[in-house]
């Protein structure tokens, strides 16, 4: 599996750095956002380094909708379904794109606003 020594959440998806974990298989790992904008609100990350949504080849298709299944599972399993979620990709620095690792958030337990940036 591709992975970058120097990306933050390789490190994270191959246990080298500590999170608080909510899923890991051999394909993606969902953990708390260390630094939450909701009172839920997980990342869910592949194992295979993808810098970003652009970067995505079609084989990876399959992946991306086993992060999405899982996403709502997560939402299921915290009782965010009845009010509702948010789930959010940012690819970019204009969109906020912090670490080079595609991620996605899962956030919920308040009321959200709109626009959101």
């Amino acid at each position: 599996m591709d992975t970058d020594p120097n990306c933050l959440f390789c490190k994270i998806a191959a246990g080298e750095i500590k999170a608080d974990l909510l899923h890991r298989d051999e394909w993606h790992v969902a953990f708390r956002d260390a630094n939450p904008q909701a009172p839920f609100h997980a990342l869910l990350v592949p194992v295979k380094h993808i810098s970003t949504l652009d970067d995505l080849a079609n084989e990876e298709g399959r992946l991306i909708g086993d992060i999405l299944l899982s996403a709502t599972r997560l939402a299921r399993e915290n009782d965010l379904v009845r009010g509702g979620y948010r789930l959010v990709w940012n690819c970019g620095p204009d969109a906020g794109q912090s670490v080079y690792h595609i991620h996605l958030h899962v956030l919920g337990g308040r009321r959200m606003a709109w626009p959101p940036g």
